[in-house]
């Protein structure tokens, strides 16, 4: 039998897999922002937020490995600021791009890295907020590798979580990317931008009224 971190077997792993795979890959505010942000300013965009989701992701399982996962889902108020915070400004660019004038993909300039920056913080904000998050690893975690974790389990759990957002987050930004190419006049840009726009103010009110 194939072991990780001490006494987690291979089949351990592609269960752990398979439950996170579902939960990542299920349509939801994360998927969409990303497809929008790939779609509006591009693959970085795209990448920059959802590598902020996975930090989210990594800091929910570290907290559960340690026991701490229900004191983070006690934690009401901290993790209502974040939701509400990130939601807000998901809402705001979403608003931001429906406005915004029409512009050809190929004339559109480079993100700046602080807006890079700010959607990284704001995907890690959202999944740090996300009240489903803590229950989810409360859930998953004793009954699928069991009540105690090592420092190895958790290095093999992140592994997995890596490699599943990897391709989770790589197919939407590769299909919306693909989208995005089509984008070849200012009213076909135009359009987009207010789908986009919708899909993220969808995405931030979708958040807030998730409990």
């Amino acid at each position: 039998m194939i072991t990780f971190g001490g006494s987690m077997d291979i089949s351990t792993l592609l269960a752990f897999a398979a439950a996170f795979f579902v939960f990542a890959a299920s349509p939801g505010p994360d998927n969409m922002t990303i497809v929008a942000r790939t779609i509006s300013h591009g693959a970085a965009s795209g990448i920059a937020y959802g590598a902020g989701t996975v930090v989210g992701i990594l800091i929910f399982l570290t907290l559960a490995a340690f026991g701490l996962s229900i004191i983070a889902a006690e934690m009401g108020i901290v993790m209502t600021i974040l939701r509400y915070a990130g939601a807000a400004y998901l809402i705001w660019m979403g608003v931001k791009l429906w406005t915004a004038e029409p512009v050809v993909p190929d004339l559109l300039p480079v993100s700046e890295r602080r807006g890079l920056l700010s959607i990284f913080a704001t995907g890690v904000a959202l999944n740090l907020g996300n009240p489903k998050m803590p229950l989810f690893y409360v859930a998953l975690l004793p009954n699928v590798v069991g009540a105690s974790l090592t420092p190895g389990h958790i290095a093999a759990l992140a592994a997995v979580i890596l490699a599943v957002e990897i391709v989770v987050i790589g197919g939407h930004v590769v299909l919306a990317g693909r989208a995005r190419k089509l984008l070849r006049t200012p009213t076909v840009v135009r359009r987009v931008n207010r789908t986009a726009g919708g899909v993220m103010i969808g995405a931030g009110v979708a958040v807030v009224a998730s409990k």
